[in-house]
């Protein structure tokens, strides 16, 4: 059976710059996606990528004149897929939806990758032409992170930093903390009726266990499923729907699990003990999250959770109990 993919160590000189002239093509669209990503909210950040995007053009035209002087116009189909064990670029999709501090952390180990390329294949050129460009642009890569440093300087002032850093922090909070909070308060406080209302009618730890469960994980897949219709992100700009829906779900079944699963404890008094130790803990997280990301003062936000928790556990002690 004929390999798939050709072995790097395997490359004519003309594939290897045929190979750079591709990837050089690819990184600048990569790049260009980068700052399409960012610009509406990252605008100077975005202006660096469309600079770095610009250099890689610029790199990929004189690996084109080299190729032009060495063996004419055409230059062979190839490309990194085609090569075993040259590395790979992470699909775009997978990087850009991650922050802006992940995507720049991205670029940066794209150009240490382009740069032990341009060196390995330098030293398997036997024409000095070839070897001086592939040379001089493993400089250019390596020299990259201070044209970077540079462009950040031009396009990022410490205003526009500061203007991105809060930007990013509001999209985060508008796609995961807030649906998160929403669920984790839905999830602690609307399962504690039916969980210790079945706890004290039945005073059986395994009934309520099996209550419990079915009240999280049902609340969970309805609350992420709802997260996730309600709105699209479009308009609102509050992100992916499929993250909110991630959020909000998970959150609301680790709510009301944390009271529920002190009942694997055969002894009720000792299960319910423990869960009424874990719903007071839920309840300060869900304030202390509320005045952590949206700025709720603590004590109001403590008195809104307590007082609704109670109100419901109280509900459901009464009614298992009559």
């Amino acid at each position: 059976m004929l390999p798939s993919r050709k072995r790097f160590d395997d490359l004519t000189e003309r594939e290897i710059v045929a190979l750079a002239i591709s990837s050089e093509e690819d990184d600048a669209r990569i790049y260009r996606s980068y700052a399409e990503r960012l610009r509406d909210d990252f605008p100077a950040t975005a202006a660096i990528f469309e600079g770095m995007a610009a250099e890689e053009d610029e790199h990929r035209a004189r690996l084109f004149e080299l190729h032009r002087s060495r063996w004419g116009d055409t230059v062979p189909l190839i490309r990194r897929e085609h090569v075993a064990g040259y590395y790979n670029r992470r699909p775009v999709w997978l990087i850009e939806n991650l922050g802006v501090d992940r995507i720049r952390d991205e670029a940066r180990a794209m150009e240490h990758q382009a740069e032990a390329f341009y060196l390995s294949a330098a030293s398997r050129t036997s024409d000095a032409a070839t070897r001086k460009l592939l040379g001089d642009l493993a400089a250019a890569e390596a020299g990259h992170q201070h044209r970077a440093a540079d462009l950040t300087r031009e396009h990022l002032s410490d205003d526009s930093r500061d203007e991105e850093a809060a930007t990013e922090r509001r999209q985060f909070i508008l796609t995961w903390v807030q649906p998160g909070l929403a669920g984790l308060m839905d999830g602690s406080v609307s399962t504690l009726a039916p969980i210790f209302a079945t706890a004290f009618a039945t005073h059986d730890p395994w009934t309520t266990l099996l209550v419990g469960l079915a009240a999280s994980v049902g609340a969970g897949i309805s609350m992420g499923f709802t997260e996730a219709a309600s709105d699209d992100g479009a308009l609102s700009g509050r992100g992916s729907p499929m993250k909110r829906g991630i959020a909000s779900g998970v959150m609301t079944t680790v709510g009301g699990l944390g009271h529920a699963l002190p009942y694997l404890i055969p002894d009720f008094w000792t299960a319910t003990v423990i869960a009424f130790i874990v719903v007071f803990a839920e309840l300060w997280a869900i304030a202390w999250i509320q005045n952590r990301y949206m700025e709720t003062p603590f004590f109001r936000a403590a008195l809104q959770v307590v007082l609704g928790g109670a109100l419901v556990l109280a509900a459901g002690i009464l009614i298992g109990s009559g």
